[in-house]
């Protein structure tokens, strides 16, 4: 089982160069996302880390970036779990901040700042963290991972993960970016160091989820 979990957010996706919300939508990466990917996928492959699997989202943009870190790292394809998906943000998915100010005026600043327990029509925070923990609990829990797992998912993700965790949140999470784990005998997390895969001039940070 997994001892060491390298927890990232997938390549930039189409709606993340429009800055649009994706939640649980699915549209692809982006020209660039794919090229963040391969980028990333060099990266891991220099740290010669000996990852041993990856697991991703089932959703497009996590499931095609994992794909490319491992066919570079020489692994399987990646297992999927839809339970690492994104929050689901119900009528905010597709929208941008300024049509989500327009149509919900001053509920965007409320969820940010944990005010709100759900977007309009969407998942609730505890409801999510519960789903999040339990996808991580199994990665780390399975004797079919090897020692170093990278979990590719999304933005809130890596979050939610960190404040269960009480880790330090104040580091953007761009594309490529994340946080390694450690996993102990239990399955429980513990923080470790943030990670940024990608060179500065290829970095994106657009609205997430």
């Amino acid at each position: 089982m997994p001892t060491g979990i390298l927890l990232l957010r997938h390549g930039q996706s189409t709606w993340n160069a429009e800055g649009r919300w994706q939640g649980q939508s699915d549209p692809p990466l982006s020209d660039l996302g794919r090229s963040q990917a391969e980028e990333a996928a060099g990266k891991l492959v220099a740290a010669d880390l000996e990852v041993t699997a990856v697991v991703t989202s089932d959703l497009a943009r996590a499931r095609a970036t994992g794909e490319v870190l491992a066919r570079a790292l020489g692994l399987a394809p990646p297992g999927q779990d839809r339970d690492l998906r994104e929050y689901d943000v119900g009528d905010w998915e597709g929208l941008t901040r300024p049509e989500i100010e327009v149509g919900w005026p001053d509920q965007l600043g409320a969820w940010k700042e944990g005010r709100l327990l759900a977007t309009p029509g969407g998942e609730t925070r505890s409801d999510f963290l519960r789903r999040i923990m339990a996808a991580l609990r199994r990665v780390a829990a399975s004797d079919d991972l090897g020692e170093t797992a990278v979990v590719v998912s999304h933005g809130g993700v890596i979050r939610a993960a960190e404040q269960v965790t009480g880790a330090d949140r104040s580091a953007v999470i761009g594309n490529l970016a994340g946080r390694w784990f450690v996993a102990g005998p239990d399955g429980d997390l513990r923080p470790g160091e943030t990670t940024n895969l990608l060179d500065p001039h290829h970095r994106t940070a657009p609205p997430s989820p």
